[in-house]
């Protein structure tokens, strides 16, 4: 069985306790879970569906931090791979409250370099239920991915990733 890679960063927290919620109701026993800062470039080879998950802490403070995080040091590496062909989804954690002018930016970014590599991108979402101002994640009224608030809508996770993930499955079937 061909099984789907769940890249994810930083370990521990939130991102973490999403990415093992979408393994847990994809089916562990069809995904794997890989953290980003354990990547080398050759770890995807193996896989033709890829599934991405990043922080609430995103591309707005990236840049200001003087230590590089997970995802900071792997988006150097990730346009080194060739991910022609493969599928990719996204999701990312965000605050719509606090960051509702860069709400999700993260599922943007990724997208923005997953795009370079020649990945088809899966697992659009549209924007009912969700209250933001701007996004680098909204593009032609849908996100790019699955966004999720787990600081003012925890209660929300578990029904959008079941349902994002029933959509997954039909869209990684394509």
């Amino acid at each position: 069985m061909e099984k789907i890679a769940i890249l994810y960063g930083p370990k521990g927290g939130s991102t973490e306790r999403v990415a093992r919620l979408v393994a847990d109701i994809y089916g562990s026993d069809q995904t794997v879970l890989i953290p980003v800062r354990d990547l080398e470039e050759t770890d995807i080879d193996e896989f033709n569906k890829i599934i991405f998950g990043g922080p609430t802490v995103g591309t707005h403070t990236w840049s200001d931090q003087n230590q590089k995080n997970d995802w900071d040091l792997f988006l150097t590496r990730l346009h080194k791979m060739d991910l022609t062909g493969k599928a990719c989804a996204i999701f990312g954690l965000g605050d719509q409250v606090s960051y509702s002018f860069k709400f999700v930016d993260d599922i943007g970014t990724i997208a923005g370099h997953l795009e370079t590599t020649g990945a088809r991108l899966v697992g659009k979402v549209a924007p009912d239920g969700y209250s933001f101002d701007e996004s680098m994640a909204f593009k032609d009224g849908k996100f790019l991915g699955l966004p999720i608030d787990e600081d003012n809508e925890p209660e929300k996770t578990r029904e959008r990733v079941v349902n994002w993930v029933e959509q997954l499955k039909l869209e990684f079937a394509e």
